[in-house]
């Protein structure tokens, strides 16, 4: 299995509405049939500035799956949406 872990801050301005958007149009991502784990969270109000604001949490059978998610049309949409709203992003993807 590969875990997919993807962390974006977002631009401050109207921080919440673009937090909301992003868990909405995320919900989009479910479709993609290589997706075995589906689980997009967004960081408590309560902890430090300084961390990322929304992370896609993703599992697939393997690289060739992940391959195939990364390069579906619903995901390239989501991420032409992601790069309007993100300030920063970091990724890592490990076999467990």
């Amino acid at each position: 299995m590969i875990r997919h872990i993807c962390m974006f801050k977002l631009k401050n301005e109207n921080k919440d509405a673009l937090i909301k958007e992003f868990l909405e149009r995320a919900e989009s991502l479910k479709t993609i049939p290589q997706l075995k784990r589906y689980e997009v969270v967004y960081n408590d109000k309560r902890t430090p500035d300084s961390n990322y604001d929304v992370s896609l949490i993703f599992d697939f059978d393997s690289v060739e799956d992940l391959n195939a998610y990364q390069s579906s049309e619903t995901h390239i949409n989501f991420g032409k949406f992601v790069a309007t709203v993100k300030e920063e992003r970091a990724c890592i993807d490990y076999e467990f």
